[in-house]
């Protein structure tokens, strides 16, 4: 019999399409259906109803995806753990041992049998909780869904985990947004879900076109290939007398080829040799060069083969959050594709391209945790380091660099001499960057406004000298004033991400990169998607950042409607 259930009603699920389902009420035995009805009834009651699906991970969104199901709403076990605990590697074994209180390095794994493991009593197979209450490690791997009733005990396991999760955001004292927070998490693992399903369409022909620029047409060759990485090389190599071996992918060897041309670097790094490249030739040549070799051997044309579909789409795994402070991520080079290589995204024929970047998101997210009256008022300036800059009494250019670097932990350089005008002018944002600095250096785990936790890793300082475990700490300080910036940014562009993906029916999001979306649309309805874009972003603002006595903090989006994702100023 089906469970009567109300819209928004938690109800966990477990699916596997080859053998069936399970519906289990958070406080109600599982119906358990097989693989013949099992789609058409999760059809009907996604489509009547529309509960809040509970599941494990990710994985079960996916397999609904496939099947041509995309539910509204969701709650992901996995994705409220790292919530609550950080980290980011999870599995059901670990989800199960922090819902119950069971010492995760105690975990049991599935081994090889011996004469030792033959010994350990683990009870009934068929039950998948061994006698000393962790799960068993087979039915972790895979077994809950060999059978239907296997299907329906691992869903009623789901269901008990949910209610020990609401009982732990409960428990996160001064942090009431953790319960919002984990369903918009969950929510961000059903889009990232939806991203590796849908692809990012790519106009091949142009990608590869960009490409040749680069590095020259594509080799037919192991030996083409070869000869085009020597001519790239020569171009640099070039600058130098005869006679000398350099290896430009050595960073030592890169210092010594400068070091014969009179020029002394601390460092290879790219913004090192930018500063320096009127010096000499050689500098363009190398810094030239780095470009061409990444799009080489990073976003090539065996990037274009590995990631590109037949249907035009690049595709990558997805996660909706890091296990840092919780930012979405992406292989394939979805999260950093040269911006050379962004004339190639382009949107299908009769579709544009609504695009959406948030601006100056991180100090009007420092101003909204930390509540500094002062701070938010100036978000009301579509350019908020100008009134910074006014308040302060310096140049625009050092405003931004001092509050940046504020959040940064930079104590030297262009905004240095104004940082102390930032502790006078916006004591409480700055206040809040030093606190989560000085638990930080102590090792504390700390803990976003919506109840992320980022873990300080603090082991292995034992043995440092007191010189490299006081740099370590103010590592660890950086990091943790840092974090608890980039993190809240994270949950409130989650937020926003989410609220457009169940607000925004004309077409679907195909990209998260940091604070900005880009959505496929039809033509005919970009304009409609692009207002809808910019109404989500103030009811994600509103929902994220309440009303309080003081003044709303404004965030703000640069809009656009483009046909190719190089198009967006």
């Amino acid at each position: 019999m089906i469970p009567s259930l109300t819209p928004g009603e938690p109800v966990a699920l477990g699916f596997e399409p080859r053998v069936g389902a399970a519906l289990a009420p958070i406080n109600g035995k599982a119906t358990v259906l097989s693989a013949a009805e099992s789609l058409a009834v999760i059809r009907q009651i996604e489509n009547d109803i529309g509960p809040r699906w509970v599941w494990w991970s990710k994985a079960t969104a996916k397999a609904l995806i496939i099947n041509n199901i995309r539910p509204a709403r969701c709650w992901d076990l996995a994705a409220v753990q790292r919530l609550i605990f950080g980290g980011w590697q999870t599995n059901a074994a670990s989800i199960w041992a922090a819902a119950r209180d069971l010492d995760p390095e105690r975990i049991p794994r599935d081994t090889p049998v011996d004469l030792f493991t033959a010994l350990e009593p683990d009870g009934d197979p068929e039950n998948p909780i061994r006698l000393d209450g962790y799960l068993r490690p087979d039915w972790v791997d895979g077994q809950w869904s060999t059978t239907p009733p296997r299907i329906g005990r691992w869903t009623e396991l789901a269901a008990s985990v949910y209610n020990a999760q609401i009982v732990q955001l409960d428990d996160l004292l001064g942090r009431p947004r953790a319960p919002a927070t984990a369903r918009s998490e969950s929510a961000a693992e059903l889009l990232a879900a939806e991203l590796e399903h849908d692809g990012l369409p790519i106009d091949i022909a142009e990608a590869e076109r960009v490409i040749a620029g680069y590095i020259g047409p594509k080799p037919l060759d192991a030996a083409a290939e070869r000869a085009q990485v020597a001519a790239r090389d020569k171009v640099v190599l070039d600058h130098l007398p005869a006679g000398h071996d350099i290896d430009l992918r050595n960073p030592s060897s890169v210092k010594s080829l400068l070091r014969r041309v009179g020029i002394e670097v601390a460092d290879t790094r790219a913004s090192t040799l930018e500063r320096r490249r009127d010096e000499h030739p050689v500098l363009d040549a190398l810094l030239d060069w780095r470009k061409a070799e990444r799009i080489a051997t990073t976003f090539g044309y065996g990037w274009l083969d590995r990631n590109v579909g037949a249907d035009g789409r690049l595709r990558g795994e997805w996660s909706g959050a890091d296990g840092a402070a919780g930012r979405m991520t992406a292989t394939a080079g979805l999260h950093n594709m040269p911006s050379e290589l962004r004339p190639g995204i382009v949107a299908p024929p009769g579709r544009l391209f609504v695009r959406a970047d948030l601006g100056q998101i991180e100090p009007r997210v420092l101003a909204a945790v930390s509540g500094d009256h002062d701070l938010a008022l100036a978000t009301h300036d579509a350019d908020m380091y100008a009134p910074v800059a006014r308040r302060l009494r310096v140049e625009r250019e050092v405003a931004k660099v001092a509050v940046l670097g504020a959040m940064y932990g930079q104590t030297t350089g262009l905004g240095a001499a104004a940082l102390q005008g930032l502790e006078s002018a916006y004591p409480k944002a700055m206040e809040y960057l030093r606190t989560a600095d000085v638990a930080a250096q102590g090792g504390h785990n700390l803990r976003t406004v919506g109840g992320r936790c980022v873990k300080m890793n603090a082991s292995g300082t034992v043995d440092m000298s007191d010189r490299a475990a006081r740099s370590r700490a103010a590592a660890r300080g950086r990091f943790g004033r840092n974090a608890m910036v980039q993190g809240a940014a994270a949950e409130f562009f989650k937020t926003w991400a989410v609220t457009v993906r169940a607000r925004c029916t004309q077409g679907v999001i195909v990209l998260c990169l940091h604070d900005e979306l880009l959505l496929d649309v039809p033509e005919t309805e970009s304009a409609v998607a692009a207002q809808l874009v910019e109404q989500c972003l103030q009811e994600a603002a509103h929902r994220w950042a309440p009303p309080t006595d003081g003044p709303i903090v404004q965030f703000v989006a640069d809009i656009s409607e483009i046909v190719r994702w190089s198009d967006a100023k």
